[in-house]
Formats: structure tokens, sequence, C-alpha cells
């Protein structure tokens, strides 16, 4: 009886000992130091499958604690397929919260502002944490994808930084940068002033992103959009070379001529008056404000001083006075 007693008391401890043991593994951290480790769960893994991926990463992790920890815990069911990183100082418990929240590596990608789409697509397309599912389509089948009223892609995707996670499809930053723009652009239409000469957000959005080009120095965007504005208002010719370089297009070598100033495109402001039909870059917050909100000014006129800021004039005779002290000489 003395045996029995004395074999189930050592069962009892060694079955402590062993409970003691798991709470301490699930409850320490994995790695201490060094880089995080990436690893991925496949679609419709259960706890025992995610445990030898993990594993299979190269996290030194028994795939068989795992399993049993994610059962013990009843979260075994609920672990969410998607690339993670495991951090230095995770624990077992911690790793298993994670995959149940989703909390899954993020991957960040920014959109400078002054781009052209063109530009946008060749960002996204060259971006190793995307899943490239949009690089066979046209712009207009990309913005077909995207259920949005404008055909042309130009201009109407907001430039900032967006996170994401590690795989996900480019369509979801298409997504995201186009409700952006859109909901900056209607906020900033609210706002605009009340003698404009231009009807339509749209048209705003093309005055912003001649803006965006046009402005060396950020305080004289509301400047710039007078200039322009005033121009529209009076019947002139805007006259602005970056919607020229627009119109050039990809065989734009980085001189404009004057051939390309007497070339008819669309975008040829040198010819034709009023704004050209699309936007021609991806305008930042300050540029929609400037469009919208331009300086109160006369001006007609601007000239590059050499130094990174403009100088202003009301009429034609002062203009050329400026041009011949900051440029020919």
């Amino acid at each position: 009886m003395a045996l029995i007693t004395r074999t189930i008391a050592l069962g009892v401890l060694a079955a402590c000992a062993a409970g003691g043991g798991f709470a301490w593994w699930a409850q320490a951290p994995i790695t201490a130091a060094g880089e995080p480790i990436p690893f991925t769960i496949s679609k419709g893994s259960g706890a025992h499958a995610a445990g030898q991926q993990i594993a299979g990463a190269g996290v030194p992790m028994q795939p068989l604690l795992f399993n049993v920890l994610a059962r013990a815990t009843g979260k075994s069911g609920r672990l969410k397929a998607g690339s993670y990183e495991l951090k230095p100082g995770t624990t077992p418990l911690r790793l298993i919260d994670q995959l149940v929240r989703g909390e899954y590596a993020q991957e960040t990608l920014t959109i400078i502002e002054g781009w052209t789409f063109r530009q946008m697509r060749q960002a996204i397309a060259a971006h190793k944490g995307l899943k490239h599912d949009t690089v066979g389509l046209s712009d207009r089948e990309l913005m077909t994808r995207l259920d949005t009223e404008y055909k042309d892609a130009e201009g109407l995707f907001f430039p900032d930084t967006y996170l994401f996670a590690k795989g996900s499809s480019e369509l979801q930053i298409y997504k995201q940068a186009h409700t952006a723009m859109m909901q900056h652009l209607t906020a900033a239409w609210e706002k605009r002033a009340p003698d404009l000469p231009y009807t339509t957000p749209y048209q705003a959005l093309t005055m912003a992103s001649i803006v965006e080009k046009e402005t060396g120095q950020k305080s004289e965007r509301a400047m710039i959009a007078a200039v322009f504005v005033n121009r529209l208002k009076l019947g002139m010719m805007l006259q602005t070379d970056p919607t020229v370089i627009y119109g050039i297009g990809e065989k734009f070598d980085g001189n404009i001529r004057k051939k390309d100033l007497e070339t008819d495109t669309p975008y040829n402001t040198y010819m034709r008056t009023g704004l050209p039909p699309t936007p021609i870059a991806l305008p930042g917050l300050q540029s929609l404000a400037a469009a919208m909100m331009p300086a109160r000014s006369n001006a007609l006129y601007f000239v590059a001083r050499g130094n990174g800021t403009s100088q202003f004039s009301d009429n034609l005779t002062d203009h050329n006075r400026a041009v011949n002290q900051y440029q020919r000489q």
C-alpha cells in the first residue's frame, strides 16, 4: 500500500513539475535578442500546422508545445492566416494572441507629392512586400476595379505613407490612396473661395496639380494659384511648362525646347486656353488648399529668382524687368 501511495505521489509531483515547466515555457521569451523572424501562416492552417510553419521559418519553438498551448487556451481555431514577424522578447502566449488578433507584419510605401500616376504605379510594382495583382492592368482597367466614376487615373490618388500587411494586394493601396484623395478633395472643396473660375472639384484638382509642379517654396503655393486663377478669369493662357512636359510624356528628356512649346497637345497651355483635360500629378494637401483658397493678389506673372523663390508681377512690363534681373543676367 505504501508503494502505491508513493508511486501516486511521485506521479502527482511529476505532473506538477511538468505543468509548472509548461507554464514557465509559455511565459518565457522565445528569443531574447536578434532580428525579427518573419513567418507566414497559410490559409486553413490549424494550430498544429501553424506551429510547424512557424518552426519551419526558423523560430526556435517546438510545434507540439505550441499546439498544446493553443488548445489549452481555447484559441487553436482562431489563428489568422497571414505574414507575421516574431520580435525578440515575444512569449508563446503573446505569439498566440498576435495570431488571434491578426497583428500582421507591417510594410510601408511612400507616395511622393508631385509624382505622376505612372511613377506611383512603378513604385507599387517594385515593392517587394505587395502581392502584384494589378501589373497587367491598364490605367483605365485599374480605375474600373476601383469602382470609381473617374476613368483617367492621374491626380486621383493621395500622396502619403501607407501601412499594410506584408503580402497585401496592390489594389488595396490604390483603394486607400484614391479614397484618401476623394476625402481630402471634398473637404477642401467645401472650404473654397466663392469666386473661383472652376466649377467642379475635378477642375480644382487639376489646378492643384499644376500648383504642385510649379511651386519651389511651399509658402508660395497660394500666390502661384492666384496667378493661374487670375489668368483663367481673364481668359489668358496659363503658359505653364509642367503641363507641356506632361503632354510630352515619356519622351521628355529633361529639356523643354521652343518646338515643344509650339507643338499642340491637349496639355500645351501655351497654345490652348483654360485648364488641361486632366491633372498632371498627385497634389498634396497644401496644393489642394491653395487651389481652393488662392492668395488675394492681382499678380499675373512670376519668374524664378534662382534661390528657390519667385518674383511676382501684376503686369508684363514689371515681369520683363524681373526676367532681365533674375534670368537673363
